[in-house]
């Protein structure tokens, strides 16, 4: 013979007791996604986290430097006659960010705003006289004052 501990309501209650447990917990293992950046050229829109963020916090010299070498996982296909949008998350407009081209500065102050646009032609000049290149790694970098908060990267790369 069994003998049920609980009844129908007590099991009922516990269950779902239980369930709310594991989703909390399940939750609090999750990390929170970082602001997204994302550029688009006509139709095609690419959205990414940062490859380097310390949940707002600044990010040590030696990791941001580290970071704007990083390859940029995402691609956008570009041309000459193209006007590419930069779109950054309201958090990282009101720090400020800068646009660096194959990791380095390519403009001398912080952007406020969450959107602008830049020529295609502008990222694939070569002003050496050399051949332009076919791809160009694109950086934000959201700074705050002379301390950089988080990196995104993207490759523009040039159609015909």
């Amino acid at each position: 013979m069994t003998v049920a501990f609980f009844s129908g309501k007590g099991r009922r209650i516990g269950v779902a007791l239980g369930a709310v447990s594991a989703g909390l917990l399940v939750l609090s293992a999750c990390d929170k996604p970082t602001p997204l950046a994302t550029v688009t050229v006509g139709d095609n829109s690419v959205s990414s986290e940062a490859a380097c963020y310390n949940d707002g916090d600044a990010l040590k010299n030696s990791e941001a430097e580290k970071c704007l070498n990083k390859k940029a996982e995402k691609t956008v296909k570009v041309s000459m006659s193209d006007t590419v949008h930069f779109g950054v998350d309201p958090e990282i407009a009101d720090n400020g960010w800068t646009l660096f081209i194959e990791g380095q500065r390519g403009e001398p102050e912080p952007f406020k705003k969450t959107y602008r646009s830049i020529s295609g032609s502008a990222f694939f000049s070569s002003q050496t006289g050399e051949a332009a290149p076919k791809n160009t790694r694109i950086s934000i970098v959201e700074t705050k004052g002379a301390k950089v908060i988080g990196i995104w990267h993207f490759k523009l790369e040039k159609t015909d």
